[in-house]
């Protein structure tokens, strides 16, 4: 039912097809399909809408059946992120996992692609049947999608190296779609991405930057949500997309605490991880993954409290969010902050007392916690992530004496 609200569809009937046993003519027993047959001549709708996947020979027997268009889950979530998609790369995406849709209903079941056709050259020749030439055709689209988006991954990949060379860490959030992803995307960054109570709102990444509480800075990632039984075509298709999310430094799930399958929908998104190449249940200190449970603020007031409570006990159980309130939201930036902290090496940096471009850029990229002024020296705590010390050191490759590990700042010993 969602999901057809997500396009606009009105729904006027539904039934639930008991299924023991997948017929493989109709997928659903011969009783359902009649009483469906009878139903859609009363109502005469305009589609019918099949909760499953279903083979091209199921689709052609069951539209023949009701005398009506069909569509399975697939082609619906397909329709979907057809209509939703924004930017360029999102366009090209959708219809390339719509064209390997259609390549697999191109079956000989269908007898109007089963007639010979002549014609000129590039609609194929005398002998060429219908069928072949969509196929041909289709496949000459996709061949020319994919070439198309391989430059959209390599322009992505650019993009993502000129970040590490800010360097900002990158902050992924992931989850169930309409788990409020968005939602708290704009809290946390003060930005108008577009947030609907709806599925598959977000499907084009964005990003934007965040100050944490220390004042280190970060890329928060908002990415396409997840649903159950995701097609594989999407999965293939939304690689370049996801791949924000296997570039990030932390992956933040996002849950819909209020959500009667809340656990079903954390065990989808985290097969969608697997699948992804993000294994949610290695120890990942490189990159780990923290749930964060959303729209507290729709539950009863004691449970929420009680989950607020836990924020401060034992954060890294889950913690407890409401993006339209902002309950939560300070914690949850704490933890990340905290994070970010285990990574960083503390290090001394001494610098020439006249190089004041670098003093600053140690000032604003790092967190200086001790300072001594000598003679025509200064010398510096801080606490950088090993990239920004690579930066800094081929910003100012003769500014640059370097301690490590930082014991304190009588026990310096300078090296080049």
């Amino acid at each position: 039912m969602a999901l057809t609200a997500a396009i606009g569809l009105d729904v006027v009937e539904a039934r639930v097809a008991p299924l023991l046993h997948p017929a493989p003519a109709t997928l659903i027993g011969s009783g359902k399909v009649e009483e469906i047959r009878i139903l859609t001549a009363e109502v005469e709708p305009e589609v019918v809408i099949v909760n499953a996947n279903l083979s091209p020979v199921q689709q052609r027997n069951l539209e023949k059946a009701w005398n009506a268009k069909v569509l399975d889950r697939t082609a619906l979530i397909l329709e979907i992120f057809g209509e939703r998609a924004r930017t360029r790369e999102g366009r090209l995406q959708v219809e390339l996992a719509h064209l390997n849709y259609q390549r697999s209903r191109l079956v000989r079941s269908w007898t109007h692609l089963e007639r010979q056709r002549g014609g000129f050259g590039f609609l194929g020749g005398p002998g060429e049947s219908q069928i072949e030439t969509d196929r041909r055709l289709i496949g000459e689209r996709i061949a020319k999608i994919r070439k198309e988006l391989t430059e959209v991954v390599r322009t992505r990949a650019l993009h993502r190296s000129a970040r590490k060379r800010v360097p900002y860490p990158v902050v992924a959030l992931v989850g169930y779609t309409n788990a409020g992803k968005s939602t708290l995307f704009n809290r946390m960054t003060d930005s108008e991405v577009l947030a609907k109570d709806m599925l598959f709102a977000t499907l084009d990444p964005t990003m934007r930057g965040l100050k944490l509480p220390s004042g280190r800075q970060i890329i928060l990632s908002d990415t396409v949500g997840f649903i159950a039984d995701l097609p594989t075509q999407l999965v293939a298709a939304f690689r370049a997309t996801l791949e924000e999310v296997l570039e990030a430094d932390i992956i933040l799930h996002v849950r819909d605490a209020a959500h009667d399958e809340s656990e079903a929908q954390k065990s989808d998104v985290l097969k969608v991880l697997k699948e992804l190449g993000v294994d949610p249940d290695a120890d990942d200190e490189a990159r780990p993954i923290f749930e964060v449970m959303n729209k507290i603020d729709l539950l009863e007031p004691e449970v929420r409290e009680a989950l607020l409570i836990r924020n401060k006990i034992r954060p890294d159980e889950g913690l407890a969010v409401s993006a339209i309130s902002g309950d939560g939201i300070p914690a949850l930036l704490e933890l990340i902050d905290s994070q970010m902290a285990a990574g960083e090496q503390t290090m001394e940096l001494t610098l020439p007392a006249t190089d004041g471009e670098g003093l600053a850029w140690v000032y604003r990229n790092g967190r200086v916690s001790e300072r001594a002024d000598e003679e025509g020296e200064i010398h510096l705590v801080v606490a950088m992530d090993p990239a920004q010390v690579e930066r800094f050191a081929a910003k100012f490759p003769s500014s640059l004496k370097i301690v490590s590990p930082r014991q304190s700042l009588t026990k310096r010993s300078s090296i080049r």
